[in-house]
């Protein structure tokens, strides 16, 4: 048996080359032809070649997202998943297969009494840290777990107990790209000393913060929050859970709290319930954002002489979502002044819900507010009402600063030496792989298996994971828009499926070569409409965040593809080869899309043209 299989390594090997474009031969990813034919990537080509009758240079790129397993660990965690026995290897099996998971954060009960300086830092457990009753002196985060791929830190019981102590965070988690902080019992029965959040999570990609008992019964204790999560994007953001209840004196800054960014929310329950004196500024908060959401449940409730101010609140965001519910209910001689709020380019809402009832001595304002809030079972003395303001600050046409410039352009730009603004193309998704098609079938992936996912992937609830998880999966099962045909693939061999289904087996894969140009002009090269230019049906790929290599796949008619060389302005060098798709019916697409706040038009009524983002990709038929 054993001279068979050598007899047969020769004709095997043949089956790893893949005929590129222009007579140029590829081997499998740079595997030789004595590399183990019956791993997940050399099963991958093999299923190309079977399936594409084309032969195109995107396959090479496809091959560098197949699976790294070996054949043994492949068949291993194969039948691991099918036995249901993953969780009990996940640190194995996701550091094998090259996949996205936050690792287990093991307690520790280390002790520090001492000021310490934490710099180039992260994956710790801070438990009973700073030690009880720890007086005076300061902790320095600086620095801290930038620029990482998936940053996850625990602060339990931290300073709690402790007198006049500082604790500066200052650049924590900057541009990283998955963070997951969780603040339980910190600063709890403190003194004096003070919380300094500075350059923290700026320019994070999915950035989530938990306070939870965060200060409470502090006295005299100060935190301030500033440029907090600031250019961060899309992520549950930030919650607070009884933060300072039945505190004393303590005052809390909010400056700069989440200025430009995309879709982050904010949940505030139970803040300042029972505190005395306290002071809250939310000064320059989501401004410039995209669709901020904010949460606010039992704020300040049963407080006495507290004072909340909200300062250009919200100041030139698109749209928005704010809740106040219960808001300083029962409480006593409560000052609360809302100066330039809600005024956002497009108007969002603002629901108050038994605000101030049942207070006494309380002074509420509100100057210049939007024509969408509404004031539902409110206190009908001492809330005073100035400035509403009745008109829409966008006008229709105000274009929102938040949508980068050139995401979105017209056709009449792909002319060669017309100068064009090129996004930020980057991929800002975590690295990782797609599964063998023999474990990703073996795994579960539908909202009514949530539960079973969440324990695979160690997924807590209420996590940055189970968000993540049910995000993905919910989105995967929307329903398609009209004329589209949707699939979310997490192996290489099923978006190879849904590309013939939709396209036929003569198909070519592009993307755009690489990154360079990013964020500056341009100049357009020689271009090529595929197909001739004419209006055809392709099959666009994107990214979806999740544990292991997930594509969000579409087919949308009338669509044009160019491909074009990008140049360098001055120097006319060509800088990168770049993939465009021009949507020639945008008659579906929602008025507040994106595309016409960048371009000032209205749906159907233009096409909108976009690049295809590292790492996404593009199907099309062949020419």
């Amino acid at each position: 048996m054993l001279k068979n299989f050598v007899f047969l390594l020769p004709f095997l090997s043949r089956l790893f080359h893949v005929v590129m474009a222009g007579g140029e031969r590829l081997t499998n990813g740079g595997f030789s032809p004595e590399m183990n034919p019956f791993t997940p990537k050399a099963s991958l080509v093999r299923y190309w070649n079977k399936q594409i009758q084309h032969q195109s240079p995107g396959s090479a790129f496809l091959l560098s997202k197949a699976s790294p397993l070996t054949a043994v660990a492949s068949a291993t965690f194969a039948k691991l998943a099918s036995e249901n026995a993953l969780p009990d290897r996940l640190p194995d099996f996701c550091s094998a297969a090259n996949l996205f998971c936050f690792p287990d954060l093991g307690p520790t009960l280390e002790k520090h009494s001492n000021d310490v300086k934490f710099s180039v830092y992260d994956q710790r457990n801070f438990t009973n840290y700073g030690g009880t009753i720890h007086p005076g002196g300061a902790d320095s985060f600086k620095k801290y777990s930038q620029n990482g791929n998936v940053v996850t830190d625990s602060f339990r019981r931290y300073s709690r107990d402790a007198a006049g102590h500082e604790d500066k965070f200052t650049g924590y988690a900057d541009n990283s790209n998955v963070v997951e902080e969780n603040f339980n019992s910190y600063g709890t029965s403190a003194t004096g000393g003070s919380g300094d959040f500075k350059n923290y999570q700026s320019g994070v990609n999915n950035p989530t913060s938990r306070f939870k008992a965060y200060s409470d019964d502090g006295n005299g204790r100060a935190q301030t929050f500033k440029t907090y999560t600031h250019e961060a994007n899309a992520g549950p953001g930030q919650s607070f859970t009884s933060y300072g209840k039945n505190g004393n004196g303590a005052p809390n800054e909010f400056s700069s709290y989440g200025v430009s960014s995309n879709v982050i929310g904010s949940d505030f329950s139970n803040y300042g319930e029972n505190s005395n004196a306290a002071n809250d500024t939310f000064k320059g908060y989501g401004g410039d954002g995209n669709v901020p959401r904010n949460n606010f449940k039992s704020y300040g409730a049963s407080g006495n002489a507290a004072v909340d101010t909200f300062l250009n609140y919200r100041d030139k965001a698109n749209v928005g979502d704010d809740s106040f519910a219960s808001y300083a209910k029962n409480s006593n001689f409560e000052k609360v002044d809302f100066v330039n709020y809600g005024k956002s380019i497009n108007p969002g809402s603002e629901s108050f819900t038994g605000y101030g009832k049942g207070a006494e001595g309380n002074k509420i304002g509100f100057k210049t507010y939007t024509q969408n809030s509404t004031f539902k079972d409110y206190a009908k003395t001492g809330v005073e009402f100035a400035k509403y303001n009745q008109s829409r600050l966008g006008g229709g046409k105000t274009v929102n600063k938040w949508v980068e410039p050139g995401k979105f352009f017209r056709e009449s730009l792909l002319k060669e030496s017309s100068l064009i603004w090129m996004p930020d193309i980057k991929d800002k998704m975590p690295k990782r792989s797609f599964l063998p098609r023999n474990i990703v079938s073996k795994l579960p992936f539908s909202t009514s298996k949530i539960a079973e996912i969440k324990r695979v992937f160690h997924a807590k609830d209420n996590s940055t994971m189970a968000g993540i998880i049910t995000d993905a999966v919910t989105e995967c099962e929307r329903s398609p828009t009209i004329g589209e045909t949707k699939r979310c693939v997490g192996s290489a061999e099923d978006m190879i499926d849904f590309a013939t289904s939709v396209l036929g087996r003569n198909v070519v894969l592009r993307t755009t070569e690489s990154v360079a140009g990013s964020k500056q002009k341009v100049m357009i090269g020689k271009v090529k409409g595929i197909n001739g230019g004419r209006v055809t049906k392709s099959v666009s790929c994107h990214q979806s965040l999740y544990p292991y290599l997930l594509y969000y796949c579409h087919s949308v008619p009338k669509v044009r593809i160019y491909e074009s060389d990008l140049l360098d302005p001055k120097s006319k060098a060509k800088i990168n080869h770049g993939i465009a798709i021009c949507h020639m019916d945008t008659s579906a697409w929602g008025a507040n899309h994106g595309a016409f706040m960048s371009l000032g038009s209205r749906p159907g009524q233009i096409e909108v043209c976009h690049w295809i983002f590292e790492n996404d990709m593009n199907w099309a038929i062949a020419d």
